[in-house]
């Protein structure tokens, strides 16, 4: 049987690199995957988005937060964070300004 989809959702500004898909889904594997997984595996076709979530050494960069259901996260073991099957990943990059 196989594992439901899990969902990438894009904020506006990345969505606008990528002709506004709004979200990418992403087959789950039998056994868990990371957060790090997760990206390889959604940014296989949108290259462009790897550069604007994760930093050169492949960790989320400072002003993006990375949700999964509900949970930051960056507060957490970061690209290590495990994302079961069927979870919703949402990438929110920081808003500065005043």
């Amino acid at each position: 049987m196989p594992s439901a989809p899990v969902r990438v959702i894009l904020p506006g500004m990345l969505r606008d690199l990528v002709g506004g898909v709004s979200e990418i889904e992403v087959e789950s594997p039998a056994d868990s995957q990371t957060v790090a997984q997760l990206l390889d595996r959604a940014f296989a076709e949108h290259r462009v988005l790897d550069g604007k979530v994760r930093d050169e050494r492949g960790q989320i960069r400072r002003h993006v937060k990375v949700f999964v259901n509900g949970e930051d996260a960056t507060r957490g073991d970061g690209v290590g964070t495990p994302v079961p099957a069927g979870a919703r990943v949402h990438i929110i990059n920081a808003v500065s300004g005043g």
